[in-house]
């Protein structure tokens, strides 16, 4: 069998003598709409999965916080407390949850830590652009006795993005934590 001589270095890739040509100023264009378009469509999705993302990733801490709390008040056969502060160490007395969150046994129910030893969480929020955690007028903090029960009338404690209620944190008289979304979009007002 002869071998047939090939004038290309690769027999199986022949040499063309076309000419390398770049692209023209049509297809750049019809690319740069094309990926225009993407950008619009895909821009707002991206923000409101964002925004989702940190609502939920909020009604997860502070239920966990919640729900530790209850658990602690059990198990230690103490009531505890959980409130709002400004992270001194003391609850605060409006309805602000945005800063910090306070856990601490309260053997003599003045619902303020007597002293550092009684202070089991002192945390900050989480810190996100535009996020308040306001609660509902009435309760501004819970009491877990140690039954694990909550006394009182409800608290809930909505998350609010820009100005609207994304999201609910609700504990109830049995000390019951459940989170929720609101069903239509409802403005986030202090309460008065």
């Amino acid at each position: 069998m002869a071998r047939m001589p090939s004038s290309s270095p690769c027999p199986h890739f022949p040499r063309t003598n076309r000419r390398h040509r770049g692209v023209t100023l049509l297809e750049l264009v019809v690319t740069m709409s094309v990926l225009a378009i993407l950008t619009a469509v895909g821009i707002p999705s991206f923000r409101a999965l964002q925004k989702r993302s940190q609502v939920d990733a909020t009604l997860h801490l502070l239920t966990s916080h919640f729900a530790s709390a209850r658990i602690t008040a059990i198990t230690h056969n103490v009531p505890v407390v959980v409130c709002p502060s400004r992270g001194d160490g003391m609850c605060r007395q409006d309805s602000d949850w945005s800063e910090h969150w306070l856990t601490f046994r309260d053997p003599d129910g003045n619902r303020q830590p007597d002293d550092t030893f009684d202070v089991f969480r002192n945390e900050p929020a989480p810190h996100t652009p535009g996020l308040r955690l306001l609660s509902t007028a009435g309760r501004r903090q819970v009491r877990y006795l140690p039954t694990g029960y909550s006394s009182g009338n409800n608290l809930t404690v909505r998350l609010c993005i820009d100005g609207e209620v994304s999201g609910l944190v609700v504990i109830n008289n049995a000390g019951r934590i459940r989170s929720a979304r609101p069903s239509e979009p409802e403005p986030c007002v202090p309460p008065g």
